[in-house]
């Protein structure tokens, strides 16, 4: 037998060439849950867009009623009467009170909220921050009502002393001039709606800070940097996206706040130079307080107000998506 042909039979067989078809398709994508999951999915973003489109065609129909019968303007007029015949009314007021308590309101929350958070992740000992995050989380849950109820009993009646201070230093700019009314003004309101900001702003920075990769600090510790110069090169400009992210969603929620502006404000349709006198408004607070005595005219113009307000969060939220899409890495996938 020739040994050259016996080597040649023994030899395996060449391997054939994969099929592109068998690859191309994954074996999961054909069963019967992952096409159910797959449609129920899709339906609820569906759904979730044509409820927006239903409210926002819902808030224009009724605006455009309100504001065809409007006989003041709609965006400067500084009187809320739909009583009238016709009726006049605007939401000059309203916008001014919304943005200033708002502002005030961030500009309070956002430095202690981004303080509270590096300290739970770069400071306290474990012991000691589980149980703060865990009271932090449970401020996040609290109604707004008894934020409300806590403002006027405990909160209004102790400004007096803070109002009299800021008169006595600060009242020469006339920001922060007070004739001595009732401490239920914007100021009040502001600091109240920092307070109710404050557990969300913390709860979302203390996640971004924690997903900062490691081998940052560590780098930073190898040069010889300190503890708060490590927070200052790799902590903060990692998270800084997500600090703004959790800022905007805390406005958010300033900005549509009810109940405790409508318990703690004293509202008049004036705008008041200073920060310590009683008076305006904001958007939620006047629908919330005027709703169930209006007449049909007076909620057709209390809904086109809150169309206003509803344009507003779409775009507060929509800065805050933008944000997040500018810088994809603070979500720590690449960590």
């Amino acid at each position: 037998m020739d040994i050259s042909t016996k080597t040649t039979d023994a030899s395996p067989p060449a391997p054939q060439p994969a099929t592109t078809g068998q690859k191309s398709k994954p074996r999961g994508a054909t069963r019967a849950g992952d096409r159910i999951f797959l449609g129920l999915s899709r339906g609820s973003g569906i759904l979730l867009l044509v409820v927006m489109a239903a409210i926002a065609v819902f808030l224009t129909y009724r605006a455009s009623l309100a504001i065809s019968k409007d006989h003041g303007n709609f965006l400067t007029t500084f009187e809320w009467n739909t009583n009238l015949l016709p009726p006049s009314f605007g939401i000059a007021v309203l916008a001014f009170g919304t943005v200033v308590s708002s502002v005030i309101a961030m500009v309070l929350a956002v430095p202690v909220a981004v303080a509270i958070a590096l300290f739970l992740t770069h400071y306290a000992p474990r012991r000691l921050s589980g149980p703060v995050a865990y009271v932090i989380d449970l401020l996040a849950a609290v109604p707004s009502i008894v934020y409300g109820l806590w403002g006027a009993l405990i909160l209004v009646p102790h400004m007096n002393g803070l109002f009299g201070w800021l008169n006595d230093y600060l009242g020469w700019t006339g920001i922060f001039s007070w004739q001595g009314g009732a401490p239920r003004s914007m100021l009040t309101v502001g600091i109240l709606l920092a307070i109710m900001i404050l557990p969300i702003i913390t709860n979302v920075s203390r996640e971004v800070f924690r997903q900062v990769p490691q081998m940052h600090e560590e780098a930073a510790l190898a040069l010889g940097a300190t503890r708060w110069e490590v927070i200052r090169m790799a902590v903060l400009p990692f998270g800084r996206s997500g600090v703004i992210s959790a800022s905007m969603l805390g406005l958010g929620r300033a900005l549509g706040e009810t109940m405790a502006v409508a318990t703690v404000l004293s509202p008049t349709f004036d705008i008041q130079s200073s920060l310590l006198d009683p008076g305006g408004g904001t958007f939620a607070q006047n629908i919330a307080s005027k709703f169930g005595e209006a007449t049909q005219d007076g909620r057709d113009a209390l809904i086109a107000s809150g169309l206003v307000l509803f344009v507003i969060t779409l775009l507060v939220n929509g800065a805050a998506r933008a944000i997040i899409a500018r810088r994809k890495e603070y979500s720590g996938a690449n960590a």
